[in-house]
């Protein structure tokens, strides 16, 4: 008997059997990346081969990490169709177009089945956000669920704040299930306007608001007075984008939060800025708060948490403790009791310094836990540069030379840009980690490569609206002279030769990839801003007396300051102007907090053929743990590898190269008397290599055990 699993539910071994066959939610049965299959183990790994692939025929990348249930696979295509396969040979059962030209990320969807009725026609449904929109489909059939929602589909702008069709949001990772709530968190703007990041709980047949969380707490709620007294009238952020767990037993719902916008200045959300940059247990039935901890406080980096939360079992001074894990973006793991939010390992209080800009306050202390250690680097020093040749090295100490490295939540200036190490993404990042619930050590995949950061001050004197608008929305991902931070945020001059006007428009009134919508701002900011992105900055029709109009009556564009743009530490060649590992697979062992192994993951295929391997590369998706005793990761942006490791030693068991780079979380099941690990392979993370959405599953030859 198979008994359907919510996503995010806790994983109890007593009863894991039952769905070890399955992948049945956005990271695995209890949201723990574990695996309970072994008939793909350490001894025969090696005969691993392609069993099926599912080509999408679609450009543009995947994040995605499919879901599998009773021998079914669903998963979404580039462009955010939804489709389901016969997860044993790959054969397309139904495919879903929701009528909207989507982009990446999209990493997943949501599986309920009404436990009510266990008869074979019981409902059950596909929960997936495209847009700002949550849609339910008929699993069997891939069809509108009509009497959910409007037609099918929920519109996540209404119930926040103001005019909804004035927000701009997307849903990039799946909603967790309880019981019959679907909850629900998304991405926003990284600037004002943004909506706030409110938390909330849809039921699942019908589509209604059943709660909702404020992150920005509106007058009289906890945390109210970490805030300007107005600040959740005007503020935004603060929301999860990155998923949730779900503890089904405790009826507990734990949410990581990102950044208040603005990102790096604060002057408008002056304080502690509760509940951002948290980790928070809310009643999963009511959304009452349990217990929160901030993890940075009045964030000033950008250092969101940056993936789902962990469930795990750990002894711990000799006591059984189920505990929950967040990883972050400064490269830590926190580990709390899950039910009453206490720490396993102290958490000490390090002061960092104050502002250098005027209106900034930036926090004296933030918490940083004694164990484990970081699993990424936290300060750049002069002799961590590169040494990959000597022209790469002078040229990394010249620019060292002009830069601000004193370690982590050190605030931005306006003179001397300031090193982010680990980067901007990480650190961790949203692929997440995994947990063997056998033993509670942790996997955890990290980025090791530096960044820069620059605060501009905002004279308001001279600018048009246009620019006045770009450097207020715009400037923070593609810098002020429209050069960009490629691979993740591409330049903007030159964009009248790849895009019609039309094309532009489309792009800035529904967003794409990571960019978000600006159908926030009003009509004439909106116009002026195309008018100046369509002509690469170079003509506007704008005067300065509209500017002065513009910014001297708008909240969004009132900062003193603004980011002047992501900087990548890089050599002459592009490569990071540090020295390797420039990524890391990491193996903790949650009881002790010590390490298990550490190993560079991923390589440069240009750079092994000269000699130097192993470097390790930038990498986004997570890995996946087995009773097999293997790890399963791909995620490596460059050598497009998907790889198996033993999971007590970290010894490279298999490799194979995949289409496009792996950039996704893969999965494993059993289907027709065969395990399957499965791997959506997109790229779609380096601008000078193709990208596409080809889902590739691996099995052992049926004539071999």
């Amino acid at each position: 008997m198979k008994i359907p699993f919510a996503i995010g539910a806790v994983l109890i071994l007593a009863g894991y059997a039952a769905s070890q066959n399955e992948w049945p939610a956005y990271g695995g049965a209890g949201g723990t990346h574990y695996s309970a299959l072994e008939k793909i183990n350490r001894g025969n790994v090696r005969n691993l081969t392609v069993a099926w692939t599912y080509d999408t025929k679609e450009e543009g990348g995947l994040e995605t990490s499919p879901i599998i249930v009773d021998g079914i696979l669903y998963g979404i295509t580039p462009a955010q169709k939804v489709f389901a396969l016969d997860a044993a040979t790959g054969k397309e059962l139904w495919k879903f177009g929701a009528g909207i030209e989507g982009g990446q990320p999209n990493r997943g969807l949501s599986f309920w089945e009404d436990k009510n009725n266990r008869n074979p026609q019981s409902d059950r449904r596909i929960l997936v956000g495209i847009g700002n929109f949550e849609y339910a489909l008929d699993a069997r059939t891939g069809r509108l669920i009509a009497s959910f929602g409007d037609g099918g589909r929920i519109d996540l702008r209404k119930d926040l704040r103001g005019d909804y069709e004035r927000q701009s949001l997307v849903v990039t990772s799946p909603g967790v299930i309880y019981k019959d709530l679907i909850i629900l968190g998304e991405r926003e703007p990284e600037t004002l306007p943004a909506p706030p990041g409110d938390i909330r709980a849809y039921d699942i047949r019908t589509g209604k608001l059943r709660w909702s969380f404020h992150t920005i707490p509106h007058p009289g709620e906890f945390g109210y007075e970490t805030w300007p007294k107005d600040a959740w009238r005007y503020s935004g952020g603060a929301n999860n984008w990155a998923g949730m767990a779900v503890d089904e037993k405790r009826g507990i719902v734990y949410v990581p939060t990102g950044s208040a916008a603005s990102d790096f200045y604060g002057a408008d959300r002056l304080g502690d800025d509760l509940f951002a940059d948290s980790l928070i247990a809310l009643n999963a039935e009511t959304g009452e708060r349990i217990w929160h901890f901030q993890v940075v406080k009045h964030d000033l980096w950008d250092r969101d948490l940056p993936s789902p939360p962990t469930l795990v079992t750990v002894k711990h001074d000799g006591r059984s403790i189920d505990a929950v894990a967040q990883t972050t973006k400064s490269g830590h793991v926190f580990l709390f009791d899950r039910t009453r939010g206490q720490p396993i390992f102290p958490i000490e209080y390090a002061k960092y310094p104050s502002s250098p800009v005027a209106g900034e306050q930036a926090a004296a202390t933030q918490p940083l836990p004694t164990k484990p250690a970081p699993f990424a680097r936290q300060r750049l020093t002069v002799d961590m540069l590169t040494k990959r040749t000597p022209a790469a090295h002078e040229r990394a100490l010249a620019e060292f030379r002009k830069l601000r490295s004193e370690g982590q939540f050190v605030p931005f200036g306006d003179e001397r840009p300031t090193v982010m190490f680990p980067g901007f993404d990480g650190g961790a990042e949203w692929g997440g980690s995994a947990v063997d619930v056998e033993t509670g050590v942790l996997y955890v995949n990290s980025n090791d490569v530096a960044m820069t950061g620059l605060l501009a001050k905002n004279t308001g004197q001279e600018e048009s609206v246009g620019r006045t608008v770009y450097l207020s929305q715009c400037s923070v991902c593609h810098g002020d002279a429209m050069n960009g931070s490629p691979p993740q945020f591409p330049p903007l001059s030159g964009i009248a030769q790849r895009h019609t006007r039309e094309e532009v428009v489309e792009i800035l009134e529904h967003g794409r990839g990571r960019m978000p919508a600006f159908s926030s701002l009003p009509f004439d900011q909106f116009s002026a801003l195309v008018e100046y992105v369509w002509s690469g900055g170079k003509s506007d029709h704008s005067t300065t007396k509209e500017s002065k109009e513009i910014s001297s009556s708008d909240t969004a564009l009132k900062p003193a300051y603004r980011f002047a743009g992501y900087g990548r530490f890089i050599d002459p060649d592009g490569y990071p102007a540090v020295e390797p590992p420039w990524g890391t697979l990491n193996a903790i062992d949650l009881n002790t907090g010590e390490y298990r192994w550490k190993i560079p993951l991923g390589e440069y295929p240009e750079l092994a053929a000269k000699g130097m391997k192993n470097t390790g590369t930038e990498n986004y998706g997570g890995p996946i743990v087995t009773a097999g005793g293997l790890v399963f990761i791909a995620a490596t942006n460059f050598d497009n590898k998907f790889r198996a490791f033993d999971k007590d030693t970290g010894k490279l068991l298999w490799e194979t190269t995949l289409p496009f780079a792996g950039n996704a979380t893969p999965a494993t099941y059993e289907a027709s008397g065969r395990q399957f690990v499965v791997i959506a392979s997109g790229g779609g993370k380096a601008a000078d290599r193709p990208s596409g959405g080809i889902y590739v599953a691996f099995a052992l030859p049926e004539n071999k055990n």
